[in-house]
């Protein structure tokens, strides 16, 4: 009799508890135009890496640390790159100053070639008056040509020079632009997850230094069944209600919807497996609601996320979704 009697107070118990979690997972009655997911707060992860190769002169930031966009978060030494800009601008001076020298020389030259057209004229003339032999008309023209050779010969070494004095101007820029390349800074908004190098280590160019979350990217992912994913677009409302805080309700938008789906749990495409078709959707939370509850962000809370499908006549937001954001707190 004892038995009997455990085995009816397990049974109902199990029962209660089976009928306590169905509810429990079924909720409100949505609309048949909505449709909900679970999913998990994600950001884009952003890798800070030095363009340059070099010796890591500082981290400024630790893991955990929140950033702002401009924030220096590391540096690379630059001792080597202040002696490669002294060593350019030198070059810069020095290719200045034979520019300068060729312009001269390209002056000089004219001022050759205009004294011997000159003198060239000069000798013709005699030569047809008879006072001048062909010899010295001949000797003339040598000296014309030869003048006239020296002025191509020295615009030629002018545009070299100039050449050079832009190469060496280069350089300068390019070790002026590794100087600044040195400080790392963040992009983006962020929260700091690693701390990939440390004072000290050298790293190559493209090398990781700092990782971190970009929080003004906040976006959940979950999946929908073929039968809801074709009548979801990018754009369309979402709301977020978070397992830790079920009362807050926070709006976001569709940006994302999956062109691939996937099969669960098998890639058998039968009847009756079909309706196990998923499409993976995204929806992000506005940029401006999450800049101005930054300290609050966390990436991996759990949430559901409840999407208005595309309908002819689409309903009203059920009240228990209505936005509940509450203010902003100094």
């Amino acid at each position: 009799m004892n038995m009997r009697v455990w085995i009816t107070v397990l049974v109902a118990a199990i029962l209660g508890a089976g009928a306590y979690y169905l509810n429990l997972d079924t909720g409100p009655e949505l609309p048949e135009d909505f449709a909900l997911g679970n999913g998990r707060v994600e950001g884009v992860q952003i890798d800070i890496v030095s363009r340059i190769a070099g010796r890591v002169e500082s981290v400024d930031v630790l893991e955990g640390e929140l950033v702002e966009v401009g924030q220096q978060v590391a540096s690379i030494d630059t001792r080597l790159l202040q002696t490669q800009l002294a060593s350019a601008k030198a070059q810069v001076a020095s290719a200045e100053a034979q520019t300068a020298s060729a312009e001269a020389n390209v002056v000089q030259a004219e001022a050759t070639l205009a004294l011997a057209a000159h003198s060239l004229d000069r000798t013709r003339e005699l030569n047809e008056r008879g006072t001048s032999t062909d010899a010295q008309l001949d000797a003339s023209e040598s000296e014309h040509a030869v003048a006239e050779a020296n002025v191509q010969a020295a615009i030629a070494s002018l545009h070299a020079q100039k050449a050079l004095a832009e190469v060496a101007r280069a350089a300068v820029e390019e070790a002026q632009t590794n100087i600044e390349d040195a400080t790392l800074v963040a992009s983006r908004p962020g929260r700091v997850l690693y701390r990939l190098a440390e004072p000290g280590e050298m790293v190559a160019s493209g090398g990781q230094v700092v990782s971190m979350v970009d929080l003004g990217n906040i976006y959940l992912e979950f999946y929908l069944s073929e039968l809801d994913a074709h009548r979801i677009a990018i754009g369309n409302e979402a709301r977020i209600k978070f397992d830790i805080a079920p009362d807050l309700v926070v709006p976001a938008q569709v940006s994302f919807v999956s062109p691939v789906s996937q099969f669960t749990p098998s890639q058998v495409e039968i009847e009756d497996t079909r309706a196990e078709l998923v499409f993976r959707v995204r929806v992000r939370v506005a940029e401006e609601l999450v800049m101005e509850r930054i300290q609050m962000i966390k990436t991996g809370m759990r949430a559901v996320v409840y999407v208005r499908l595309t309908s002819p006549e689409p309903s009203e937001w059920p009240d228990y979704l209505t936005v509940n954001i509450p203010p902003v707190t100094e």
